[in-house]
């Protein structure tokens, strides 16, 4: 609920996990497709020697950036919607007019869930949020969200390794391409089933979406010259 990420600062409530399964799936596929690009983008632009070692960095370093530039993002839109939230709810508190408390919270629900609920429903927790005597005056970050962050770039930067790794383990580049790919498909097949299972609907034809979108990204990138 969008109040419990709020009342977090107080230790009132239960705890939404960190990290669920779209924001795991979605980081990990944003490591892969970065480093797949990467690694076809230095691909035709490096040859001889080395080349695979060249790519292997080439991309770790790519998705190190990124993952870093992702993790600090994270904690800018945790602080954001925190500071949102609590606005809300000073400004519900300190409104004294009900009506208007119950229009400003009917406004913040999710567009979908806004028919279903009446305003005779909402009246109680603006109540609950009125009476709360201690409120914080700011939002503030909370330990769970630095780990949050650095989980973000932990899964980020290991999803360079499929991509990337076979360049050192295989001399021949045009090998370690093959190698790479077919293994950055594969994961994107079980992360698509991890999201296909998530939302209900059937994780292998999930799984197989997010594959041939794997696999019309590489198209794109050979093309392209990767």
């Amino acid at each position: 609920m969008g109040f419990t990420g709020l009342m977090d600062q107080q230790d009132i409530g239960a705890r939404e996990p960190i990290l669920d399964t779209v924001d795991r799936v979605s980081e990990l596929c944003f490591g892969l497709f970065m480093a797949l690009t990467f690694v076809g983008a230095v691909s035709a632009a490096t040859a001889g020697e080395g080349a695979g070692r060249k790519m292997f960095y080439t991309a770790l370093g790519c998705n190190l950036a990124w993952g870093l530039a992702d993790a600090v993002m994270f904690l800018v839109r945790t602080l954001t919607n925190r500071g949102r939230r609590l606005t809300l709810a000073l400004n519900i508190k300190h409104e004294q007019d009900a009506a208007t408390g119950v229009r400003a919270l009917r406004k913040a629900l999710p567009a979908w869930i806004t028919p279903l609920i009446a305003d005779t429903e909402l009246e109680p927790i603006r109540a609950r949020i009125a009476t709360i005597p201690d409120w914080p005056g700011r939002p503030r970050f909370l330990r769970d969200d630095v780990v949050g962050a650095v989980g973000i770039f932990v899964i980020v930067v290991l999803s360079t390794f499929p991509v990337a790794l076979p360049f050192l383990l295989f001399a021949d580049v045009s090998t370690a391409l093959i190698v790479s790919r077919a293994l950055t498909i594969a994961m994107l097949f079980g992360s698509g089933m991890a999201l296909g299972y998530h939302a209900g609907f059937g994780g292998w034809r999930a799984g197989l979406a997010m594959a041939a979108l794997g696999v019309v990204l590489t198209m794109a990138i050979i093309a392209l010259g990767g």
